[in-house]
């Protein structure tokens, strides 16, 4: 880990609520593989992924970790490992190619035998419904920005609802909407790749009502449904502490961590947003976003830092962290203190139980030997130092009732493709081949240590 501090390599025993969730996550487009298989059709990240020069070295998630083949064995290394819940995304594009309408009743099966699996192991699965991989068929009717997807979204949160809600209690609508819209619809990074300002207001605005329609779906079909919101939440600090890069602070704020949550939750858009919502709104529509909620799931890796722009469409721009800060091997700071404090204060602004349903280390530069093994102390490292700022918030009153590491699996890593690994299991990408990294063998001393 690039300048980093260290800590002991043991286990900690942590000071957490009783009955506190420990598991791992994943996403259905990063590591299921078979996109063209048993029927399901294509999302806009196989489009994308088709694009020269979009993703490192032209990588696509075409067979990813083949998990659509392997889930037994992965799921056998959950088991092994002692996770007691799992958080995987469901493909829309899987269980309905053409994004409505019709149903793939492979990929409804799919799905029945992972969870079936996962509850024969004990592990509780926890179901996202969007992880970003929107239908490319519904894409090429507007998408988002086509206020028709609310009701393709909550068509499609019922017939998830219907077919698994049985057996899955723990359900979130959406992953890290912030990011998706920020870097799909206003900065062109990732898919669809559009740059328009009041089109990204219309598409924050549909997954708002999106959200709160799949909610609805879900709390009138899910018997005791537990059911939440996953959103990336960063502190942002200015690039340089001077008045004009301090100005990029509060509309950074606004677009990255109060957008979708503030209307979701506390009923209303950020003031300084306000504007920019108010042609896509209509009667009714902040009550039909904000539905009660049961928990809310943050994904946090590293504060973010802000630089003014005046020539970029908000005004402000992703910044550079400060020279002399530690930095993981793909150069994101390692600052646990800015973790300790979104804890306590998410806690304080939504009152909602925390479930951290992302955090994780990644790297490029593992190197492992001749049995496939990574002795991953830098991860092992990060990830400690950000359990231990977890306990002292959950100490300090933040209502934290559960972590799942990213990731279980080396997986398809968006824009970075294979070139950078989150996971506690290494993935040969050529062979498939699964093996436990030293941090997946900590993990589950942690896990064992703190039950």
């Amino acid at each position: 880990m690039g300048n980093s501090p260290s800590v002991t390599l043991s286990a900690p025993k942590l000071a957490l609520p009783t009955g506190f969730v420990w598991g791992t996550s994943t996403s259905s487009y990063q590591i299921e593989g078979a996109a063209s298989e048993d029927g399901r059709g294509p999302s806009i990240w196989d489009t994308h992924c088709k694009l020269r020069g979009r993703v490192s070295n032209d990588d696509t998630g075409d067979v990813a970790c083949d998990h659509y083949h392997r889930y037994r064995q992965d799921i056998q290394i959950m088991s092994d490992l002692g996770i007691q819940a799992y958080r995987f995304s469901l493909s829309w594009s899987r269980l309905m190619p053409r994004g409505r309408g019709s149903v793939n009743q492979k990929g409804l099966d799919f799905y029945d035998k992972l969870i079936d699996g996962l509850l024969q192991a004990d592990i509780e699965p926890w179901i996202c419904l969007f992880h970003w991989d929107f239908p490319q068929l519904l894409q090429d009717l507007g998408g988002w920005s086509n206020r028709d997807s609310v009701g393709w979204f909550a068509d499609y949160a019922m017939l998830a609802a219907r077919r698994y809600g049985d057996r899955v209690k723990h359900w979130a609508t959406f992953n890290e909407q912030s990011v998706s819209t920020l870097f799909g619809y206003l900065w062109g990074i990732s898919p669809p790749g559009a740059t328009d300002r009041a089109g990204y207001f219309r598409v924050v605005h549909h997954e708002n009502l999106a959200h709160g329609a799949a909610i609805e779906a879900l709390r009138s079909t899910v018997h005791k449904a537990f059911l939440g919101v996953i959103h990336n939440r960063q502190a942002v600090y200015p690039e340089r502490f001077d008045p004009a890069h301090q100005s990029a602070v509060e509309p950074m704020d606004a677009h990255w961590n109060k957008i979708f949550p503030d209307p979701q939750i506390l009923g209303y858009y950020p003031e300084t947003l306000a504007q920019d919502i108010e042609p896509f709104m209509r009667a009714g529509d902040l009550a039909s976003i904000c539905r009660p909620l049961d928990w809310f799931g943050l994904n946090h890796y590293s504060p973010i830092w802000a630089r003014v722009e005046p020539n970029s469409t908000l005004g402000f721009q992703m910044g550079d962290f400060p020279k002399d800060m530690a930095h993981t091997e793909i150069n994101w700071s390692i600052y646990p203190e800015a973790f300790k404090h979104e804890l306590l204060e998410l806690t304080r602004r939504y009152q909602l139980p925390v479930y951290v349903t992302e955090n994780g280390c990644g790297s490029n530069q593992e190197k492992p030997d001749e049995s496939g093994f990574v002795q991953d102390d830098h991860r092992i490292n990060y990830i400690s130092l950000y359990m231990q700022k977890m306990a002292e918030a959950c100490q300090e009153g933040a209502d934290v009732r559960g972590y799942f590491v990213w990731s279980l699996l080396d997986n398809f890593e968006w824009g970075a493709g294979y070139e950078s690994r989150f996971g506690i299991v290494r993935v040969d990408f050529d062979t498939q081949k699964r093996t436990p990294k030293a941090s997946a063998k900590w993990y589950a001393d942690l896990m064992r240590i703190n039950q």
